[in-house]
């Protein structure tokens, strides 16, 4: 990468050399390049691609095995919303609970709402859930939980939003309210990412894509990146990979290296510093930890 590891734009990410994993074995691995502030971004791939990983790397709940992520904004100003079925739903706490936890960046953990309260009731107006801050969230439908959890989200009043298969088990009128709410973010200059599976949402609504399969295979204007060659690729490079891997180590500049994993991805987004890592050198060990 050009120009060092100096801090992106406002409200934009930079991944330097990022490799993310656990217990020292690989998830994802080399990617470079910088999510433009402002970018409505889907990450998508085979299951077990490395999104969710992604996710969790950029917002900082794990480390990163190699390179970095840099963020343009404090860690308190990205919100993440992971998926729904990692949060714990029989935890006797209300919607208006649950929803008013948007607000600890400004209230902290455990102050009562007091004059907040309203900016809650708005926030769950604005999701259509009026009526149901005394309700528990163990009572609410996929949908409806979904809702909860945006609400959430409008008031942490995050530059950058991370989001994590967000509609998944939603009906077809949350998932269009959903969008919706998206839209209106993007069109506030803030920077949005989110795990999806359906490429058809993709195609509709997102405008640039990442194509992962534990590396980068395509990353770009999304009409460029869901070719059927890439998504075939995709699926080979996934099918492949090894899950014992140790992190792979970088060879010395201008060394070919060994890639099990094929040739380098295709890098579309105009204008961006996505480099394959292959071309520059950057060969796999996978006998020992880096």
């Amino acid at each position: 990468m050009s120009g060092g590891l100096h801090p992106p734009a406002p409200g934009a990410l930079r991944l330097a050399g990022l490799t993310l994993g656990y217990d020292r074995h690989p998830a994802v691995h080399h990617l470079d390049g910088t999510i433009p502030a402002g970018d409505l971004l889907a990450l998508v791939g085979p299951n077990g691609a490395g999104k969710s990983t992604l996710l969790k790397g950029l917002v900082g709940e794990i480390p990163c095995l190699e390179g970095a992520v840099l963020r343009g904004v404090p860690r308190e100003a990205v919100a993440y919303l992971p998926q729904a079925d990692e949060i714990d739903r029989s935890f006797p706490l209300s919607v208006l609970d649950l929803v008013g936890m948007g607000l600890w960046r400004w209230a902290g953990p455990w102050r009562s709402l007091g004059r907040r309260r309203g900016r809650v009731l708005e926030a769950l107006a604005a999701v259509g859930l009026s009526g149901f801050e005394e309700r528990g969230i163990g009572t609410l439908s996929g949908g409806q939980f979904q809702r909860a959890l945006f609400a959430r989200l409008i008031l942490q009043d995050a530059a950058v939003i991370l989001l994590d298969e967000p509609f998944t088990g939603i009906d077809a009128r949350t998932l269009q309210d959903l969008l919706a709410l998206i839209a209106r973010w993007h069109g506030q200059g803030r920077t949005v990412v989110a795990a999806l599976h359906d490429l058809d949402q993709v195609r509709a609504h997102f405008p640039s894509t990442l194509l992962l399969a534990r590396e980068p295979v395509a990353w770009g204007p999304t009409r460029q990146v869901l070719t059927a060659a890439n998504l075939a690729r995709a699926a080979r490079l996934s099918e492949a990979w090894d899950e014992n891997a140790a992190v792979c180590a970088r060879g010395p500049a201008g060394e070919a290296g060994h890639h099990h994993h094929g040739s380098g991805p295709t890098l579309v987004h105009g204008g961006q510093d996505h480099h394959d890592h292959a071309h520059h050198g950057h060969g796999h060990r996978h006998g020992d930890a880096a």
